[in-house]
């Protein structure tokens, strides 16, 4: 199953959409999250959604998918890493109206490359990207991270502490 996210802010369009002509073509069964959907927003045809599900349903759906698509936002890097699922990406544009700025740009330019992690830079990307991760068995999604701090964190901190610094 591939669950799509794109936050609970603003709309998507340009991802949905593209996500929707993907699934028109396919018999993949997906799940999307849409978020704030305004009179005039793409609704997906293909596909199941709603605009905003609870963190439990979130959780659940994260949990039984197989690859997650979203938004270039912390929370979905967060969580796929967390969950170790492989997760295409697309950043909004302020230039096209879908943000306040490009940050999100930045922030794919800053985990390209990452195992896991697949960037598409526009909307006819998202399509063959996701043919290229399925195909690939995931294409070395990252094997997880801990909910834990590092043991080494710890002890650094612990010195710290016990330094009274």
């Amino acid at each position: 199953m591939i669950f799509l996210t794109v936050g609970t802010q603003e709309p998507f369009d340009r991802l949905v959409a593209a996500v929707d002509d993907w699934a028109a073509a396919h018999d993949t069964p997906i799940f999307g999250q849409l978020g704030a959907l305004k009179p005039d927003s793409y609704r997906p045809k293909h596909f199941e959604w709603r605009d905003f599900i609870s963190a439990d349903d979130y959780q659940r759906r994260l949990e039984a998918s197989d690859l997650l698509v979203a938004h270039v936002g912390m929370g979905s890097i967060i969580s796929a890493l967390t969950f170790g699922k492989p997760l295409v990406m697309m950043a909004r544009r302020a230039a096209l109206g879908e943000h306040r700025n490009e940050h999100q740009l930045a922030t794919a330019a800053r985990f390209e490359g990452r195992a896991g992690l697949h960037i598409a830079a526009e909307a006819a990307d998202v399509g063959p990207l996701i043919d290229r991760v399925q195909a690939s068995g995931g294409d070395g999604a990252a094997a997880g991270l801990s909910p834990y701090a590092a043991p080494e964190l710890i002890e650094t901190l612990k010195s710290f502490i016990h330094a009274g610094r």
